[in-house]
């Protein structure tokens, strides 16, 4: 088998069928004695990774891009890639970020737990995010800001340095491996993984859960390298490795 980079979200993607998620850990442990790659991608911070690491069949990944693709840890036990973190510093100014987004009542801060220098994050419900999220994005713009604003499961708004994304990030972790678009497989199911889909020529699969924002991407932007599965969580990921004989 040749070599490949498998690149996962985990909440709803690759955690949430124990019984699917073990037999696709048996295949992890089967591709990477041919040299492959296991990275999870995830909105979740080091921290909350730990949490679920701790309660979920999760082998341990070879790398972790965390906190919506502002992080990435070459060891669990580190600190995040300063190459990678100063790529994010360009445009980038949290306290004007934060000043704006005090006008916004309907913005409630996340934990702060999933704050970082680099991520501003909000739960913000859809009945508000329909007219919120145009004001904010202006407001930002005016302030010469260069961020990008990621809504995705209805609920949860984050706001990054414009070349921080899970997309970005993947494209990063694959160069500096040495892995080739078509040598790559990444999954996800809602709209923070869109950038993972949309980033290139990689080999995607969207979990059968996806999210309402995922599947209307996905339907504007039909694609032959691209697998809609019917199996929710690990089953899809399985399912759309058969798709494309990886399995």
């Amino acid at each position: 088998m040749t070599p490949i980079l498998f690149v996962t979200d985990l909440d709803h993607t690759l955690v949430g069928d124990d019984f699917a998620h073990e037999e696709l850990n048996e295949w992890f442990q089967q591709t990477r004695s041919t040299g492959s790659k296991i990275v999870y991608s995830t909105g979740r911070s080091l921290i909350r990774y730990q949490e679920l690491a701790a309660e979920a069949p999760l082998i341990e990944p070879d790398l972790l891009i965390a906190s919506v693709g502002t992080a990435i840890y070459s060891r669990l036990d580190g600190a995040p890639d300063l190459e990678w973190q100063k790529k994010l510093t360009v445009g980038w100014n949290r306290d004007r970020v934060m000043a704006v987004t005090a006008h916004f009542s309907d913005l409630v801060l996340q934990a702060e737990t999933e704050q970082s220098d680099f991520k501003a994050s909000f739960f913000l419900t859809e009945e508000a995010a329909i007219e919120l999220l145009p004001q904010l994005d202006y407001q930002l713009k005016q302030q010469e800001l260069d961020v990008q604003l990621i809504y995705s499961s209805g609920r949860d708004l984050d706001i990054l340095p414009r070349h921080a994304n899970k997309g970005s990030a993947l494209t990063f972790v694959r160069q500096t491996l040495g892995f080739a678009p078509e040598q790559t497989i990444v999954c996800g199911d809602s709209g923070n993984d869109i950038a993972l889909f949309a980033v290139g020529s990689e080999r995607g699969i969207m979990v059968g859960n996806a999210q309402p924002e995922l599947r209307s991407w996905h339907r504007d932007h039909p694609a032959p390298h691209h697998y809609l599965a019917k199996s929710y969580c690990a089953a899809g990921i399985l399912e759309g490795l058969e798709y494309f004989g990886f399995r």
